[in-house]
């Protein structure tokens, strides 16, 4: 089990943030009474679910306990629950199942997405967003960190080099169990401040689960390479900020 920081993952609230909110734009229900968001992290989509749909119960899954506890210190009338989302299911039907971020750290998506479906009622949702970008330098870098240093024989097993799939491969999983989907992606241009931003947004995020394998000392090493790399990727800019390039795929599938 990773140990996710919630301060390190909210040094890039507002980036982190915008997916969720543009997946949230395309969720086209009314009025629905029972609301989930699966990897709720430290709650900040969940609050604007609930601010969305005041009346529905909205529930908060995730599997960190750091995170849910940073979510549950919110003043706010949701229920969060610890749940492992390679297995997890909901007591009932419902009729959002929402997730901005988690799916690319789960393995078999057409077993996932189909179980996750068959627990929506009819006309319910399920809105995804996971990143990709694992053709980008911010994570072939890793990737290139890890085989390069002295960490390679236990770090490179835990490489999740290409976790999402095309859109067309989402379409062909969905569209079988579904009524409607829709899909897209955005590349969104995150103009960073600070030293070295692309290094501490991905110590909140792809990173977290290599460092923890790596004593201190390892980790500064391996942090400093995957600088020097991602450093020359995406350079500072002349008033001193840093532009990084995200692409984030995103699906609304109703059933």
């Amino acid at each position: 089990m990773h140990v996710w920081d919630p301060s390190q993952y909210l040094r890039f609230g507002d980036e982190r943030l915008r997916p969720a909110l543009d997946l949230l734009s395309r969720v086209q229900l009314a009025a629905p009474t029972v609301v989930y968001d699966l990897g709720c992290g430290s709650g900040t989509s969940t609050v604007i679910l609930k601010e969305r749909w005041p009346e529905a119960e909205v529930i908060g899954v995730d599997s960190s306990t750091s995170m849910l506890d940073r979510a549950r210190a919110l003043d706010v009338e949701i229920t969060w629950l610890e749940g492992d989302l390679t297995i997890w299911e909901p007591d009932a039907p419902c009729d959002l199942l929402f997730s901005n971020a988690v799916f690319q750290w789960l393995d078999d998506h057409e077993m996932v997405f189909q179980r996750l479906l068959s627990s929506l009622r009819p006309g319910g949702v399920l809105a995804v967003q996971m990143p990709g970008n694992y053709s980008a330098p911010t994570h072939t870098a890793i990737a290139e960190t890890v085989r390069g240093g002295p960490w390679s024989d236990r770090l490179e097993p835990h490489l999740r080099e290409s976790p999402t799939h095309d859109l067309s491969i989402y379409y062909d999983i969905l569209r079988p169990h579904t009524t409607s989907v829709d899909l897209w992606e955005t590349t969104y241009a995150h103009v960073l401040e600070g030293d070295d931003p692309v290094v501490e947004w991905f110590k909140g995020s792809a990173l977290r689960p290599l460092l923890d394998l790596l004593e201190e000392a390892e980790e500064s090493a391996f942090l400093k390479a995957y600088g020097a790399r991602v450093g020359q990727a995406y350079p500072r800019r002349s008033d001193g900020k840093t532009v990084m390039p995200f692409k984030r795929l995103f699906f609304v599938a109703v059933k």
